[in-house]
């Protein structure tokens, strides 16, 4: 039986990418260890990303809790993704500016993101 990982990654059709497709990205308080994961369908070519589905690891990885990989697979089904887009690293702090902290601000909860580039993982001053 192919792990529901898998599934969903076998979707990626390259460049010729067909619509719907999902969009996967896992964000850590560090680079380390995913604690969110955010799933969003992007309808056809210019579309905002909506719907979008947020799920929350506290005592383990996003990226291979059984339970989040099979609300994804689920998530992408129920939304007919032809394909799916997804990063290959945790590509930020799971804390939402303007939700859990100040516009324009740095996260206070996850300093390892203060003054690092979020898709190259180097820093920045």
């Amino acid at each position: 039986m192919q792990r529901p990982r898998h599934r969903w990654r076998g979707r990626d059709a390259g460049a010729g990418r067909a619509y719907p497709v999902a969009t996967v990205a896992f964000y850590g308080p560090d680079d380390t260890r995913a604690t969110k994961v955010s799933v969003g369908i992007v309808a056809h070519e210019g579309a905002d990303v909506d719907p979008v589905e947020r799920w929350f690891c506290k005592a383990t990885d996003a990226r291979i809790d059984p339970e989040v990989t099979e609300a994804i697979v689920r998530f992408i089904d129920q939304h007919g993704a032809k394909s799916v887009v997804a990063v290959d690293r945790i590509i930020g702090c799971p804390h939402e500016e303007g939700i859990d902290y100040p516009e324009g601000e740095k996260c206070t909860q996850c300093s390892f993101w203060a003054n690092r580039d979020r898709w190259s993982g180097e820093i920045i001053q």
